[in-house]
């Protein structure tokens, strides 16, 4: 080959060469920009996992890899989970969210995530109350420790839905009950001797019968004023007719008695 085509084609080559590392090294860029600030994705045992502790986040990041098996979320200040919010991970194994700020669960936010889910960890937010359907057909262990939990009917129910972590429900301790002596006492306790439920039914059952009663007591108070009000107009107009001569008292008389039947 004479050393001009040799020339050119180590030139094509080298310029092929630098095009495709410059492609790859810019889809790099793109795939790393794509990531908040402090996520980044990674290999651990084998799970594809992404992690994004202490990065803080005031909401649940997008464009999370939707074949990532392991998500860490502790460690930021998120809120809040709004509905379908994992919606797009249909492969997540755990789910991290501990030490933030989660004060709310919307119902559906773990939609998509039943068939495949098998750790949770909500532990020290600030949860005070979530309805049972957030966690609806839910088969992860659960981790509801160090919240600032209200024991009442809806705890109750919540803790007899979900599946909790092994260790973790005695971390689960009452900041705040209609019952002042379980204030500070672990709510698997509490409940061994306490129907939260049935007190609640037994509270709105009396309700209903005060408010039966005061306005049943409301008719039968009409009802009696109403007839001494007619019995009251009915003696004044006999002793108006008592006061008239006798002939237009008979009339006025028999009248009276007829309107009073």
């Amino acid at each position: 080959i004479p050393a001009a085509e040799r020339v050119l084609l180590s030139s094509v080559t080298m310029w092929l060469l630098l095009q495709s590392l410059l492609l790859l090294l810019a889809s790099g860029l793109r795939s790393a920009a794509a990531f908040p600030k402090g996520c980044y994705p990674s290999e651990e045992e084998g799970l594809k996992t992404f992690r994004c502790s202490n990065a803080r986040l005031t909401e649940i990041p997008r464009d999370i890899p939707n074949d990532t098996n392991k998500l860490y979320l502790d460690s930021n200040r998120i809120p809040f989970l709004p509905r379908d919010a994992f919606r797009d991970l249909p492969l997540l194994l755990e789910l991290d969210l501990s030490h933030n700020i989660i004060a709310g669960v919307e119902s559906g936010a773990f939609r998509g995530l039943a068939e495949h889910l098998h750790s949770l960890d909500l532990s020290s937010n600030r949860l005070v109350s979530i309805s049972k359907d957030a966690f609806s057909n839910l088969k992860a262990k659960v981790n509801l420790s160090d919240n600032p939990w209200r024991c009442d009917c809806l705890l109750q129910e919540l803790i007899r839905t979900v599946d909790l972590a092994a260790g973790s429900s005695g971390g689960i301790v009452c900041e705040s009950s209609p019952q002042e002596e379980h204030v500070g006492k672990a709510f698997l306790q509490v409940m061994a001797d306490t129907d939260f439920c049935n007190a609640y039914k037994k509270t709105t059952d009396i309700a209903m019968l005060v408010t039966m009663f005061g306005w049943f007591a409301m008719v039968i108070s009409y009802l009696v004023y109403y007839v001494r009000q007619n019995q009251e107009d009915a003696r004044r107009h006999l002793e108006y007719l008592k006061s008239l001569p006798s002939k237009q008292r008979r009339s006025e008389e028999s009248s009276t008695i007829s309107t009073v039947v």
